[in-house]
């Protein structure tokens, strides 16, 4: 990557921007939100998240190292729901793919904060880029923002956080591994659990675990039967 990470986003859909400056305007600036002091916020979560974070950095971009320093524990789940959102979008998962393993990495190993490799963490996003994330997600994703609030269990305990690493560092490899149709069902699955983290909701958490294992395994079917086939052709051939 080249110190920005703006390009793939901004084929997001555009529409999505005024939407979320909205939430910018009438949510953000107050640190609502699991992201701010506890208060309550209308909106959906991505968006409201999204709107947050912008809200936090005022300046034209904002580094992801910036974003692990601000929201420590909390910056696992949201670095990767970020990282994650561009990859609903054809052929932009395998850009985000390094940061999200290493990510997962080290919540499968326990760690608490996020510590980002320094060619990480000066990676930056405009400001405006990042609010047009909050229009890029499917309807199916905006189906499951309605079910989501705090809910403790499982999948919010020091177990279900490395469960949830592991199961990141998996989705990372089958997003930088090329195959066709291989990106969007683990990432969907992904960005469903990384939106539980984020809002402390286990249930969702779960539901997106059970999602991300689907996902993978499908896109591990696809893999192994795209090598298999290639084996096959240069058997032939030669």
């Amino acid at each position: 990557m080249d110190g920005n990470i703006e390009a793939p986003i901004v084929a997001a859909h555009a529409h999505g921007q005024s939407h979320a400056q909205d939430h910018a305007h009438g949510h953000g600036q107050h640190g609502h939100g699991p992201l701010g002091h506890g208060q309550e916020c209308a909106g959906a979560p991505i968006s409201r998240i999204v709107a947050e974070v912008a809200a936090r950095f005022p300046g034209e971009r904002i580094s992801l190292g910036d974003m692990a320093e601000a929201f420590g524990d909390r910056a696992f789940g949201l670095l990767i729901l970020l990282l994650l959102l561009p990859s609903l979008l054809p052929g932009m998962a395998s850009v985000f793919g390094l940061p999200v393993l290493i990510l997962g990495v080290q919540m499968g190993l326990g760690r608490r904060v996020p510590k980002l490799p320094r060619f990480i963490a000066r990676q930056s996003i405009k400001r405006d880029d990042l609010l047009r994330l909050a229009g890029a997600s499917s309807s199916w994703l905006r189906k499951v923002e309605r079910f989501v609030r705090p809910r403790p269990g499982f999948f919010t305990s020091p177990v279900g956080d490395r469960l949830f690493g592991w199961l990141t560092a998996y989705v990372a490899l089958m997003l930088i591994l090329p195959g066709p149709g291989t990106n969007g069902p683990p990432a969907f699955g992904n960005i469903v659990m990384a939106l539980g983290l984020v809002e402390h909701d286990s249930r969702v958490t779960g539901w997106g675990a059970a999602l991300t294992i689907a996902g993978c395994a499908i896109a591990t079917f696809v893999l192994v039967m795209v090598c298999w086939l290639g084996l096959k052709a240069f058997a032939w051939i030669f």
